[in-house]
């Protein structure tokens, strides 16, 4: 049942995607632009980052693990001269932005399950987390054209979820149920002892956020890019309270382009 639902979901996407490009590009985009007219990119890049507080709280000790995770993003966009070297820049991104990381907690709450018993508490111990969400990206930009090779680039997005996971395991410690004076429950460090937890649902399905960033073409059809991504919506839905601190997704993304 998973695979076919994924199947579906992966076909869904593609048609989704094909279409936006298709209203993306107009023929005049297609062709090159000796003559400053309507200049299309296609993009691939890898987005680093996470999902985190603004400032780490004390509840959390430290960061002891961060893993590199499949964050693609594949794109295009078509840029539109208005006046002198200033340009808007409307796209479409297909990307995940993903995190899978260690960290240590002192009375840190959590919603957890352990066997079959649902728990929350202030936890203390080791949290494994991981985060992965699918999303289509339409960032709109001004542009400035800085000489003859460098595009600088900044404006706002709105990211639509396809896919979302925010899950993982706490182990090595101990969650105070209710309050810092309540029952204590032991987590162990091997399966069955431990316990895991699983916020998906909660996830918010719209994103909205700012980028800046810089195109640098090297070739007459080749380039790279870097771009800044802050998510200014937290992660998660305005009413959970399960997570007292408001995520944000943060991401770097590094790139190529090909300008048609």
């Amino acid at each position: 049942m998973n695979e076919r639902r994924t199947s579906i979901m992966k076909k869904n996407i593609i048609i989704c995607i094909a279409s936006c490009l298709a209203w993306l590009m107009p023929g005049e985009a297609l062709a090159a632009n000796p003559d400053g007219g309507l200049q299309l990119k296609a993009r691939v890049g890898y987005n680093i980052g996470g999902t985190a507080p603004i400032g780490l709280p004390a509840t959390i000790r430290s960061i002891d693990a961060y893993r590199l995770t499949p964050s693609v993003m594949v794109g295009a966009d078509v840029k539109m001269p208005l006046s002198g070297n200033w340009g808007l820049m409307a796209g479409l991104r297909l990307e995940n932005k993903g995190m899978d990381a260690d960290a240590t907690t002192k009375g840190y709450r959590m919603e957890v399950v352990k066997g079959d018993s649902k728990l929350e508490g202030l936890f203390t111990g080791h949290i494994k987390q991981e985060v992965k969400e699918w999303m289509l990206t339409l960032p709109v930009m001004a542009t400035y054209q800085l000489g003859q090779k460098v595009t600088l680039k900044g404006g706002p997005y709105l990211s639509l979820l396809l896919d979302k996971n925010f899950s993982g395991i706490a182990s090595d410690g101990y969650l105070r149920q209710g309050n810092p004076t309540g029952p204590k429950v032991i987590m162990g460090n091997k399966e069955g002892e431990w316990a895991t937890y699983d916020f998906d649902d909660d996830l918010r399905s719209l994103q909205f956020g700012v980028a800046v960033g810089a195109d640098w073409q090297l070739h007459k059809h080749f380039g790279l890019s870097a771009d800044l991504n802050w998510g200014l919506t937290g992660i998660f839905e305005s009413d959970f309270k399960t997570v007292e601190q408001t995520l944000y997704p943060i991401y770097g993304t590094l790139g190529v382009f090909w300008k048609f």
